[in-house]
């Protein structure tokens, strides 16, 4: 997954002036897999809130 130095940016812009490492990696990785969704509802690849509960519950049914 790419994302472009102008988004990239914008969300730096938004942290606190003072941060760690493991917080910029924290945020970086959530930035990461929001862009993600973000694309893959772009493209339709999203699933529907009934396929959703359906999968939890069978989830739920191996798992215990």
């Amino acid at each position: 997954m790419t994302i472009t130095k102008e988004k990239l940016i914008k969300h730096i812009d938004d942290f606190p002036d003072e941060i760690t490492i493991e917080e910029v990696i924290e945020r970086l990785i959530f930035i990461e897999k929001l862009e993600e969704r973000l694309q893959e509802s772009d493209k339709n690849e999203i699933i529907n809130e009934e396929d959703l509960k359906n999968e939890i519950q069978k989830w739920f049914e191996l798992n215990g």
